[in-house]
């Protein structure tokens, strides 16, 4: 059991899955600022989301990559306690969202079937999707159960959407890997995820970033 789902989690939560191919760069920095952001957001009530993530070519057990590590303390996020986790079955039918890294992680998600093909996007595919939507034909997220209402509601509303919007060129919905690359790489990697996330972490909850809530303040 993951540290996301520690007592206290709700009955009925959200899984949202993000996925790479060693499970040990992208998908876990991208797990971690995902939580980061819920948690800046929504505090406790974030628990009816669930985050975690996995590798189609997982290390199993492996420790995440050192850059990586370092890359989300500078973020202010937390590193520790992560473990790699090569993608199985089960991940795939327990999750609701499920976000991977590059269009060959989603293909090989969806191979797995299980229905996933409605649920299963690039990260920046479903940022490119998210940003056409409505955000107030999405229920309120004003109860753990509204949340994870909301969370279904804009997953569909994406899934609808996607033969719609296409990308501008096929690299547009990608993350590059940044294996064995240098630190400074990592950051340019890490700033295109966290880029990525935040509308998406927006669309989820309701709640913009604090920045924009700070800057709605003094106006």
């Amino acid at each position: 059991m993951r540290a996301a789902e520690a007592a206290g989690t709700p009955a009925r939560v959200f899984r949202i899955l993000h996925v790479s191919t060693g499970n040990v760069c992208r998908s876990p920095i991208t797990e971690r600022l995902t939580r980061q952001a819920l948690d800046e957001r929504l505090g406790p009530f974030a628990r009816g989301l669930v985050v975690e993530s996995a590798g189609t070519w997982g290390h199993e057990g492996a420790p995440m990559e050192e850059h990586a590590a370092q890359l989300l303390a500078e973020y202010g996020a937390d590193p520790g306690g992560f473990t790699g986790r090569e993608l199985l079955d089960e991940h795939v039918v327990q999750a609701d969202l499920v976000l991977t890294a590059t269009r060959d992680h989603r293909a090989q998600v969806i191979s797995m079937g299980h229905s996933a093909g409605l649920r299963t996007f690039t990260l920046k595919e479903f940022t490119r999707l998210v940003r056409a939507i409505d955000m107030a034909t999405l229920p309120a997220a004003e109860s753990p159960e509204g949340l994870v209402e909301r969370a279904r509601a804009l997953a569909r509303a994406a899934a609808a959407l996607r033969g719609w919007l296409l990308a501008p060129t096929a690299e547009a919905d990608e993350v590059q890997d940044p294996y064995g690359a240098p630190l400074p790489y990592f950051r340019s990697v890490g700033e295109e995820i966290r880029t990525a996330l935040e509308p998406v972490v927006t669309a989820l909850t309701g709640v913009p970033p604090r920045r924009a809530q700070a800057r709605h303040a003094l106006r």
